[in-house]
């Protein structure tokens, strides 16, 4: 990806759950393709029981976790290998949150793969907050894998024509370059219903077609010179009156994956809010790639 290049490595979460190893397999076929090895996290936490005040665990219940969290680690290297014999994989069996240490590991990483959901509870490590949080504070593009994708499909890029899409433009760029995929660039410029919209005035929804125009233009600005600097990516532009939830899940249903940026302007010109990101995370029928977006 063309702003990390200095970043080595792909790292995956596991906690033992089938989501968690569909993750891990998702990046050992990231990691062949971009000729990188492979870390495998896993974070034991162990709790403080608390039964209205806190209590040790039992004896031997850390070596338990561990034990657990290493056979874990075994499995999801055992689940790359079988399609990448000769891939240089890496497993790190971790003691803290399970946040704060996959925080730790994107400080040096091309990328962060997360299965969509997690075992939860003591034993897991996957939970749906620590999806979103690795989302929303993470220090590299994170994925979500949530379904394979098409095998051929395009590369789908959410856009709101923002400064603030800039760095998911490049990674959407170079992710269809490396992978000989079309790019469809989706900007959903209206994200209030038509209800909603005619509280706004007449006015305003006469002049839709005169807007439309308007994102049109923006959008071919945004890419013109991405597009030169990638001349072998063939795009398509959509620009659709409609939720940006809704027009890049309909979008994204044959791609192999789909890019957005962790934030974008919101309101009602803007398409990619934090909220966007994160209802893609629950709803996303292809790995979904978070680049993270500079702080406003």
């Amino acid at each position: 990806m063309a702003d990390n290049t200095t970043r080595q490595q792909i790292i995956v979460g596991v906690d033992g759950s089938a989501s968690a190893l569909q993750a891990a397999r998702w990046a050992g076929d990231e990691a062949a393709r971009r000729h990188l090895p492979v870390r495998v996290v896993h974070a034991v936490a162990v709790p403080a029981l608390s039964y209205g005040a806190g209590v040790r665990p039992p004896d031997g219940f850390s070596e338990v976790l561990e034990t657990q969290g290493r056979q874990w680690l075994a499995d999801a290297e055992t689940a790359i290998r079988s399609g990448h014999p000769d891939l240089e994989i890496h497993t790190d069996l971790a003691t803290g949150s399970p946040v704060t240490e996959l925080l730790k590991a994107s400080a040096d990483a091309r990328l962060v793969a997360l299965g969509s959901r997690g075992l939860g509870g003591f034993s897991g490590m996957l939970t749906g907050s620590t999806v979103v949080a690795m989302v929303a504070r993470g220090r590299c593009p994170i994925v979500v894998v949530r379904g394979g994708g098409r095998e051929n499909g395009p590369v789908v890029l959410g856009m709101d024509g923002s400064p603030a899409n800039e760095p998911a433009i490049a990674v959407a760029f170079d992710e269809a370059s490396s992978r000989g995929a079309d790019l469809v660039a989706v900007h959903s410029w209206l994200s209030v219903s038509a209800g909603t919209a005619h509280t706004l005035g007449q006015q305003l929804l006469d002049d839709f077609d005169a807007l439309e125009g308007n994102e049109r233009e923006l959008l071919a600005e945004r890419l013109a010179g991405w597009q030169e600097k990638y001349p072998d990516v063939t795009v398509r532009r959509v620009v659709a009156r409609d939720h940006p939830v809704r027009c890049l899940l309909d979008h994204s249903a044959d791609a192999q994956l789909l890019v957005v940026g962790s934030r974008g302007l919101g309101g009602f010109s803007g398409m990619l809010t934090g909220s966007t990101s994160q209802a893609l995370i629950h709803h996303a029928t292809c790995p979904l790639l978070v680049v993270q977006s500079p702080t406003p």
